[in-house]
C-alpha cells in the first residue's frame, strides 16, 4: 500500500525522492519533503529521498509564466497542469482559490480508464495521509468539549498500554513525536493490505513494539500514532470514527462528497486508482480501506476540500486555542497533522497523501488566503510539483515546465570530472556514475536516475523537479554539487 502518505517540510536533510510516489503510506507528503539528519525516509511513508529529488528533476522544464506581482490567470495555471497530463504523469482534479475568487477549478484526463470516464471538480477521490488533519480535529474538538486533554497521557484512556508507553501524550502522538513504530514499515504489512481489520487489531500490531525513541525527543513520522487516535476517538465519544467525522464535520460543512471510503460499498463519481509500470499505466494494487483508518482512509473532492479549508482558517471549525494549537510547529515545522513552513518567501500550512493509485496535496497560504487543491489518481510525485508550481504562478514567480528544459551534449571527459560520491548528510549521500556516456545519480537506498544536462555544470532530472549543479575545482573535477528542488538548495560534499 503506498501507505498513509503525507507531505511534510522539515529543517533538514532535502533527498531526491519523492514520498508521495511510493505506495506503503498513509503518506504525508508536504510540498517540501525534509528529512532528518538521519534522512530516515520511512517516516513519510514514503521512503526513498533520492527518489524525490529525482523524480522532482524529471519534471522540471523552463517557461516564465507570471510576472512578478501579477496574478496569474487560468490559462496559465492550467498550462501548468495540462503540461503534467500531456506527459501522461497526471490525472486528477486541482483546484486553486485565492480570497473569493476560483482561480481554477477543473479535472484532468480519467476517473476511469476503462470506461473512458472524464475527472471533474466533483470528482472523488482517496486523501491518504490528508485524512490525519480531520483526526487531528476530530482530538482537539473533543478537548474543547472536556472529554480529553491533549496533555493527558495515552495510558489514562489504555490502562492496559505497554509500560514503554508510560509517558506517551495524546501531543505527542498529534505531533510525531511518540516514538511508537509506523506499522506501514514492519515486515509484513504488504502481506496483510488486502485482509480487512478493526481499530482493535490494528493498535495491536504496534502496542508491544519498542519504542523508536522516547517520547517527545524527536519527530518521526507514524501512520500507528494516526491510527492510535482514531482508537482513542471512538474510544472516548462513543462513536464509530466515521460517524464522528460525519456529525461534527462533513455534515455541518456541507462536505456532501466527503466521506470514509469502502471497498464493497457503490460510490457514485469514485475515480479508480492508477500506478505507472514498465508497460504503461495500469490499475493500482488492492487495500481493504480497513487498514488505513484513521491515517488515511478518507475520500474528498477538490470542491468539499476547499469547504475544509475555508470553515478550518476561517473559525469555523475550532475555537481559536485549539486552532492555535494545530497549527503550531512543535518539532521539524510539523504541528498537529499540518506542516508549517515558508516556500519562496510565503508561509504555507500543508498536508499530502498517498495510498495506492492516488496522491494528494492540501496547501493554504494564510497570508495570501490561497488555498491549493491537487488530487490525482495516478501514482507519481507529478501532485507535489503540480502543487507547488501553481502556488508560485499565483505569486508571480517564474515556472519552469518540464517541456521547457532542454539537454545539451556535455564531452564525455568533463563528465568523467563529476563522478563521485557525493555526502549530504552522515547517513545520506548522492552516487554519480558514468554509465553508457551518461551521468547517474543514485541517493543511499534508492534507485538510479538519470541526470540530463542543460549546461556543463549543471544537470536536471526527468522523473521529479529538480535539478543538480556541480561545482569543479581547478582541475575541473567536482568538489561539490547542490540540489536545486523546492526553492531549496542542498550542498553535497565530494569524499
Amino acid at each position: 500500500m503506498m501507505g498513509i502518505h503525507a507531505s511534510v517540510s522539515r529543517k533538514a536533510t532535502v533527498v531526491l525522492l519523492d514520498l508521495r510516489s511510493i505506495p506503503n503510506c498513509y503518506a504525508f507528503h508536504p510540498m517540501r519533503l525534509r528529512f532528518p539528519d538521519s534522512v530516515s525516509t520511512s517516516r513519510y511513508f514514503n521512503k526513498r529521498p533520492w527518489s524525490t529529488l529525482c523524480l522532482s528533476l524529471l519534471i522540471a522544464t523552463a517557461l516564465s509564466l507570471a510576472a512578478a506581482g501579477q496574478e496569474a490567470s487560468a490559462p496559465q495555471l492550467e498550462r501548468i497542469v495540462q503540461s503534467y497530463v500531456d506527459n501522461k504523469q497526471f490525472m486528477g482534479s486541482v483546484l486553486v482559490a485565492r480570497g473569493g475568487s476560483t482561480l481554477l477549478d477543473k479535472g484532468y484526463a480519467s476517473a476511469d480508464l476503462e470506461w473512458d470516464i472524464p475527472n471533474s471538480p466533483t470528482t472523488k477521490f482517496r486523501l491518504g495521509s490528508i485524512t490525519k488533519q480531520f483526526t487531528a480535529a476530530g482530538i482537539l474538538l473533543l478537548e474543547e468539549r472536556g472529554k480529553l486533554s491533549t496533555d493527558d497521557l495515552v495510558k489514562k484512556y489504555m490502562p492496559d498500554a505497554p509500560a514503554a508507553w508510560d509517558k506517551i501524550t495524546i501531543y505527542n502522538v498529534l505531533t510525531h513525536t511518540s516514538g511508537i513504530p509506523s506499522f506501514t514499515e514492519f515486515p509484513d504489512y504488504r502481506s496483510s493490505e488486502a485482509t480487512p481489520t478493526t481499530p482493535e487489531k490494528l493498535v495491536a500490531r504496534f502496542r508491544d513494539k519498542p519504542l523508536n525513541f522516547q517520547p517527545g525527543e524527536k519527530w518521526e513520522y507514524s501512520n500507528s500514532g494516526y491510527v492510535l487516535l482514531g482508537y482513542l476517538l471512538e474510544k472516548i465519544s462513543g462513536e464509530r470514527y466515521q460517524d464522528f467525522l460525519q456529525k461534527n464535520f462533513f455534515t455541518p460543512l456541507a462536505m456532501h462528497d466527503t466521506g470514509y471510503d469502502s471497498n464493497s460499498e457503490i460510490i457514485p463519481h469514485r475515480a479508480s486508482g492508477y500506478t505507472p509500470g514498465p508497460q504503461g499505466i495500469h490499475n493500482a494494487g488492492y487495500i481493504d480501506m480497513t487498514i488505513p483508518f484513521s491515517a488515511g482512509a478518507l475520500y474528498s473532492t477538490v470542491e468539499d476540500l476547499l469547504r475544509w479549508e475555508n470553515a478550518l482558517f476561517g473559525g469555523k471549525v475550532l475555537s481559536a486555542a485549539s486552532f492555535t494549537k494545530m497549527t503550531t510547529p512543535f518539532k521539524e515545522d510539523y504541528a498537529c497533522a499540518l506542516a508549517v513552513h515558508t516556500a519562496h518567501g510565503h508561509k504555507v500550512i500543508e498536508h499530502g497523501g498517498g495510498i495506492e493509485g492516488f496522491n494528494t496535496e492540501l496547501a493554504y497560504y494564510p497570508d495570501d488566503k490561497l488555498t491549493v487543491i491537487v488530487l490525482g489518481n495516478l501514482n507519481g510525485p507529478a501532485v507535489g510539483a503540480i502543487a507547488e508550481k501553481l502556488a508560485e504562478s499565483v505569486h508571480g514567480q517564474q515556472v519552469v515546465l518540464p517541456s521547457e528544459r532542454k539537454e545539451v551534449p556535455v564531452a564525455q571527459d568533463v563528465l568523467a570530472k563529476y563522478v563521485g560520491t557525493y555526502e549530504v548528510s552522515p547517513t545520506f549521500s548522492i552516487v554519480v556514475t558514468l554509465e553508457d556516456n551518461h551521468l547517474m545519480g543514485q541517493g543511499t537506498n534508492q534507485p538510479k536516475f538519470q541526470l540530463y544536462p542543460e549546461s556543463e555544470t549543471k544537470f536536471f532530472l526527468k522523473a521529479v523537479d529538480a535539478e543538480v549543479e556541480f561545482h569543479p575545482d581547478a582541475t575541473g573535477h567536482a568538489a561539490s554539487l547542490t540540489l536545486f528542488q523546492n526553492g531549496q538548495e542542498i550542498k553535497g560534499t565530494r569524499k
